[in-house]
């Protein structure tokens, strides 16, 4: 116990040293760059656990988003209401739902491919749902069957009846980076697609690097595109960290305006459809980089680390953060 103490004590001194350096040398013009206050928005429950192979008692997500909250977390995906044959680990979607606690400020999510998935959320009382679009023809075909044109419909459609619902639709690109099956995506393409969601309404729009091959070169070309489009502030940035890039590409993103950031505890997630392609940037990893930014998130760090040691030990897995492998859970 003492030797996990100390080393907690080491990690915990190393943040404070990021902190005073930061305070002490930090650049006006440098600061000037980046924002004060960042969202955080927690997709580990759902994009995080969906591709998971061994099945999650409901009773585990349930305590894991608790957990969440209570360490600050106030924008959160939930579930997904989608099929059961292709998502089995989304099946308990509607206990989920019902069994969130009802928290004022805090933002529920829930990812909904089509209207059948927006009928069966709205029999649940969900606020805030959440619809996706791929910026790569093949990707969307592999994905949800259908092209690039036919799943704006559905989108369309989707929106539609959210908003005769007064339900918030938060809107999603894949593929904003690059694409497992046709390379390099283009950045106009990606605005394009991005200002179709902004004149749907979409009250934020999240620019995902579902492989997680971007870099701060090509981040930067793709952001420069989409905000000639789509002001920044109805922007945020999701990524995977495959390569490493991840938390490089988010300080890219804030640069340039960007102020929300989606992230899953523990690393947590992956995509099915890109061979080798790890999980999200971790929560605990980016708010130990915002901490030592002096940029607020509201969310505890301790707590964060812990959460990641009790979500990772219940799948059998070691965190895929660096921070969650430097600070052991007491």
């Amino acid at each position: 116990m003492n030797s996990v103490n100390s080393f907690y004590r080491t990690g915990q001194q190393a943040l404070w040293i990021t902190e005073k350096l930061f305070a002490t040398y930090a650049n006006p013009a440098i600061l000037n760059k980046w924002p004060k206050k960042v969202t955080v928005v927690e997709v580990g429950p759902r994009d995080g656990l969906q591709n998971e192979p061994t099945n999650i008692p409901t009773s585990t997500k349930l305590n894991l988003i608790n957990k969440l909250l209570d360490a600050g977390v106030t924008n959160l995906e939930a579930t997904s209401f989608v099929s059961p044959k292709w998502v089995p680990q989304m099946s308990d979607h509607k206990e989920v739902m019902l069994g969130l606690e009802k928290r004022d400020n805090v933002n529920y999510i829930a990812l909904v491919p089509n209207v059948k998935g927006l009928e069966k959320a709205l029999s649940c009382g969900v606020k805030a749902i959440a619809l996706f679009i791929a910026a790569s023809e093949s990707f969307t075909r592999k994905n949800i069957n259908c092209s690039i044109e036919e799943s704006i419909v559905k989108a369309k459609e989707v929106m539609k009846i959210a908003s005769d619902n007064g339900i918030m639709v938060r809107g999603y690109i894949s593929c904003v980076c690059g694409c497992p099956y046709e390379g390099f995506t283009k950045p106009q393409k990606v605005a394009e697609l991005a200002k179709i969601l902004y004149e749907m309404k979409c009250y934020e729009i999240s620019l995902g690097d579902t492989i997680g091959v971007g870099t701060p070169g090509s981040v930067t070309q793709m952001l420069d595109e989409v905000l000639k489009v789509v002001p920044a502030d109805k922007l945020a940035v999701h990524f995977h960290d495959t390569y490493g890039q991840a938390l490089a590409n988010i300080v890219t993103a804030l640069q340039m305006g960007i102020t929300v950031v989606d992230s899953a505890v523990g690393g947590l997630g992956g995509c099915p459809y890109a061979k080798g392609a790890s999980g999200n940037v971790a929560t605990e990893d980016l708010v130990y980089m915002l901490n030592g930014m002096g940029i607020q998130t509201g969310i505890d760090l301790n707590k964060i680390v812990n959460i990641s040691h009790y979500i990772c030990q219940q799948l059998g897995k070691q965190p895929q953060s660096r921070v969650g492998r430097a600070l052991p859970k007491l």
